[in-house]
C-alpha cells in the first residue's frame, strides 16, 4: 500500500515554526531585576522627600533636599534609559522573528498548497487503480480513508500556518507599539536631562548664596518671605486710579524699595484678571512669554541678560512669583500695554540693607483681562 508523508523539509520548517512561536521573553531577568532596584529608589528618594518637606528648615536640611531632588531625577533618567533599553531588546527580537516566520510560512504556504492539489489529483487518477489492486473491499475503504485523512491534515496544517502569519502581523503591531513607547521614553529622558542641569546650577547658586553658612541662609530665606508677603498685601491694597496710561507709556522708574536688597524691577502677569474692590483678581501666570512677544512694549531695557531671578522656584528657598531685572537706579518702567494704572504699596517687615520699609509699585489693568505689576518702584 502507497503511504503518504509530509516530505522531511515541510516537517522540519514546521518545527522551526513551533520553536519560534514560543512566547517572546520581554527582557531578561537582569533587566527586570535593574529596573525593580530603580523603582524601589525612587520610591525611597519621593519618601525622603516628602518627610524632609515636613521638616523645619535650616541649612543642612535643605542641601539634603536639595541633593535628594537631584538624586530623584537621576534615578528617573536611569528609569527612562532601562526602560530604553528593554524595548529596544524587544523590538530587536520581534524584527528577527517576524522576517524568518514571515519567509518560513510563505515557503510552507506554498510546498502545502503543492501537496493538496497533487493529493487531490491523485485521488482523481488512482481510484480505479485503487480498486483493481485492493486485495478486498476492506482493503480499499482503507485506503479511501488513508488519502482523505491525508487531505484533512493538509488542510489543518494550511490553516494553521495561515492563523500563524495572522498572529505575526499582530506582533507588527506591537513592535510599532514598542517603538511608539521608545519615542515617549526618549523626550521623558531628554526633560529630565535638562531639569538635572537645572537643579545642579540651582544648588551651585545656593551655596553661592549662603556660602554654606547658616546665618547667611536664614536671612536669605526671611528676606525671601517678607518679599512675598508684601508683594501679596499689595496686590490686595491696590489705591486710586492714577490714569489712563497708553503701551509704551512711561509709569514709573526702577527703584529699590520694601525688600529689596538693590535696584530692580519686579514683574508680574495676571491672565483672567482685572483690578475690582481694591485687589487684583486672577491668576498669576510666568511673565516670560509677555517680555519675548512683539506685540508687547518691554517695560525695561536689558531684558533678559540682566534677569536675576526668574519666575518659580528659587534657589529651593521659596516659590518666586514673577521675574526680576535689575537696572540702574531711575531707569524709566514702561507699560507693556495700555489700560488702567493704580498705584500700591506694601510694609516690608524685614530689614534688608539696601530696601525701604514700604514697598511701591504700579499696577496696570489692560481691560483685556491681563493685568500687570511693576514693583520695587522708588
Amino acid at each position: 500500500m502507497t503511504k503518504y508523508f509530509l516530505p522531511k523539509v515541510v516537517a522540519s520548517a514546521l518545527i522551526s515554526c513551533l520553536v519560534f512561536l514560543l512566547p517572546l521573553a520581554v527582557f531578561a531577568q537582569s533587566d527586570i531585576d535593574r529596573y525593580q532596584e530603580i523603582q524601589k529608589k525612587i520610591a525611597e528618594t519621593q519618601a525622603k522627600i516628602e518627610e524632609l518637606q515636613k521638616t523645619e528648615r535650616d541649612l543642612a536640611t535643605q542641601i539634603t533636599y536639595i541633593n535628594s531632588q537631584i538624586k530623584l531625577t537621576e534615578l528617573k533618567i536611569e528609569e527612562a534609559q532601562a526602560t530604553i533599553d528593554q524595548l529596544e531588546k524587544e523590538i530587536n527580537v520581534l524584527g528577527f522573528r517576524i522576517g524568518y516566520i514571515t519567509d518560513s510560512l510563505s515557503r510552507l504556504e506554498t510546498l502545502l498548497k503543492q501537496r493538496i492539489v497533487a493529493t487531490y489529483q491523485q485521488s482523481f487518477i488512482t481510484n480505479l487503480e485503487l480498486m483493481l489492486t485492493s486485495h478486498d473491499f476492506s482493503d480499499l475503504i482503507l485506503r479511501l480513508q488513508y488519502i482523505k485523512q491525508v487531505q484533512e491534515n493538509d488542510k489543518k496544517l494550511l490553516s494553521n500556518l495561515q492563523q500563524t502569519k495572522a498572529n505575526y502581523a499582530n506582533q507588527k503591531d506591537e513592535r510599532e507599539e514598542k517603538q511608539t513607547k521608545i519615542e515617549t521614553a526618549k523626550k521623558q529622558l531628554d526633560t529630565s536631562v535638562v531639569l538635572l542641569a537645572k537643579q545642579k546650577k540651582e544648588k551651585d547658586d545656593f551655596l553661592t548664596l549662603t556660602k554654606n553658612d547658616e546665618s547667611r541662609y536664614q536671612e536669605e530665606l526671611r528676606r525671601l518671605q517678607a518679599d512675598a508677603a508684601s508683594i501679596s498685601q499689595a496686590l490686595g491694597n491696590i489705591g486710586a486710579k492714577i490714569g489712563t496710561v497708553g503701551k509704551g507709556d512711561i509709569i514709573a522708574s526702577v527703584g529699590s524699595s520694601g525688600c529689596s536688597t538693590g535696584p530692580h524691577l519686579h514683574f508680574e502677569v495676571f491672565t483672567g484678571a482685572k483690578v475690582e474692590g481694591g485687589k487684583i483678581i486672577g491668576s498669576r501666570v510666568d511673565p516670560k512669554p509677555y517680555l519675548e512677544d512683539a506685540k508687547y512694549q518691554k517695560p525695561i531695557p536689558n531684558y533678559p541678560q540682566n534677569v536675576t531671578t526668574w519666575y518659580g522656584e528659587t534657589y529651593f528657598l521659596g516659590v518666586h512669583t514673577g521675574i526680576d531685572i535689575a537696572d540702574p537706579f531711575g531707569t524709566p518702567i514702561r507699560a507693556i500695554d495700555g489700560g488702567e494704572a493704580y498705584f500700591t504699596s506694601a510694609p516690608c517687615s524685614y530689614n534688608i540693607p539696601g530696601g525701604t520699609p514700604l514697598g511701591k509699585g504700579i499696577v496696570v489693568d489692560h481691560k483685556n483681562g491681563l493685568v500687570t505689576l511693576y514693583w520695587h518702584i522708588p
